[in-house]
């Protein structure tokens, strides 16, 4: 029996200019790097830390 996985919909909503490069290369991990681009991820602990470190650029669109 195969259970699906739970994904999370991101949307970036800031530029990563100015920001540390940290938080640039967490949004390049994420899948994001230009503005209202958005990517669905596995619902995992490590990408919910990386949401949190950006969080200030980036939106939850979507739970599932």
């Amino acid at each position: 029996m195969a259970t699906a996985k739970k994904t999370i919909k991101v949307e970036q909503i800031a530029s990563p200019i100015g920001r540390t490069v940290s938080q640039e290369a967490t949004l390049k991990g994420l899948g994001l790097g230009k503005i209202r681009r958005t990517r669905e991820l596995e619902d995992t602990p490590a990408v919910r830390g990386m949401i949190n470190k950006v969080q200030h650029l980036v939106r939850i669109v979507e739970a599932k």
